[in-house]
C-alpha cells in the first residue's frame, strides 16, 4: 500500500466521518476528531466518563498523521501511519464496525441554467495477504463504471482530490446505474484475482524451501527413534501449517459514488 493510497484513505475515512480536515497536503494531515470518533479510536474512556459525570466541556482530540515521511519539507510532528502500523489496522477495525458501505456524491458548484450529471461508480478497497512462516500484505482499490464498465486501478487515489459529500446537491443530476452493483462487484473480483495470478509468487516457493529444511533438521533429530512419540506428530503438522502457502482477500470497505 502506497503513501499516497493510504493518505487517500484517511482523508476518506475522517471526511465521511463528519470530522474536519485542518490542515493537508500530500504526505501529512491535521485532523479535528469529533466526540464519537475520539471515543472510538483514543482509548481514553475514563475521560469521557469525567465529563459526563461533571457537565465538562468536551475537548476531543486533534491528531496530525504523517504518511510519507521521506517527503515531509517542513517540521511536522504526528504520527507516521504505514501500512500494518497499529493506527491503519485500528481504522480498518472501525470501518468495519462503523459499516463498510457508503454512498458519496461529487459537490457541485450552482448553476442556473442546467444541472450537472453525476455519474455512478463503484469503489472497493481490497486487503490481499499472502501467507507463510513470513506474512506479506499489500492493498489494491479498484472502481468500475457502472454505466461504461471502465475499470480503474488505483481508484482510492483517484477520487482522493474530490470534494465529497454524503448528499447529494440539488444542482446536480445522478444518472441511474446500468450495470447493477453486485454484477459490478463481481468484476472487480475477477480483476483482484487476475492481479494476484500475474504477481509473483517466489515467496511461495521460499516458504517450502524453508520448509523443507526445518523438515529435514525434525527428522534428523529423530533418526533412528523406532516409536517416534507424539510430540513428533505434533511438530510435523505444526511445520505444516506455518509454512503452507495461502492467500486471503478481503474486502476492507466500498461504496457508491457519483462523480462528474
Amino acid at each position: 500500500m502506497y503513501p499516497q493510497q493510504i493518505h487517500g484513505y484517511l482523508q476518506k475515512f475522517f471526511v465521511e466521518n463528519k470530522c474536519d480536515i485542518i490542515k493537508s497536503n500530500n504526505h501529512y494531515m491535521t485532523v479535528q476528531l469529533t466526540i464519537e470518533m475520539d471515543k472510538k479510536i483514543m482509548n481514553r474512556p475514563f475521560y469521557w466518563k469525567y465529563l459526563e459525570n461533571t457537565d465538562g466541556v468536551p475537548n476531543p482530540a486533534i491528531l496530525t498523521f504523517i504518511t510519507d515521511q521521506n517527503k515531509l519539507d517542513e517540521d511536522i510532528k504526528g504520527e507516521v501511519v504505514h501500512f500494518g502500523s497499529p493506527r491503519l489496522n485500528q481504522l480498518f477495525q472501525t470501518t468495519k464496525k462503523l459499516g463498510a458501505y457508503v454512498q458519496m456524491y461529487e459537490k457541485v458548484l450552482y448553476n442556473a441554467k442546467t444541472k450537472t450529471i453525476l455519474t455512478p461508480w463503484l469503489g472497493v478497497n481490497y486487503k490481499v495477504s499472502y501467507y507463510s512462516d513470513q506474512t506479506k500484505e499489500m492493498f489494491n482499490s479498484l472502481g468500475i463504471n457502472l454505466i461504461t464498465g471502465n475499470m480503474i486501478d488505483g481508484f482510492q487515489e483517484w477520487i482522493s482530490g474530490v470534494d465529497l459529500d454524503s448528499t447529494m446537491s440539488d444542482d446536480a443530476f445522478k444518472i441511474t446505474y446500468i450495470i447493477k452493483p453486485l454484477r459490478a462487484l463481481e468484476r472487480l473480483d475477477a480483476a483482484i484475482e487476475n492481479i494476484i495470478q500475474k504477481d509473483n509468487h517466489t515467496w511461495a516457493d521460499e516458504a517450502k524451501i524453508r520448509w523443507k529444511k526445518d523438515r529435514e533438521v525434525l527428522e534428523y533429530f529423530y533418526e533412528g527413534v523406532e516409536n517416534k512419540p507424539e510430540c513428533y506428530e505434533m511438530e510435523k503438522t505444526a511445520m505444516d501449517q506455518q509454512y503452507e502457502a495461502r492467500i486471503k482477500v478481503e474486502i476492507v470497505n466500498g461504496g457508491l459514488f457519483y462523480l462528474k
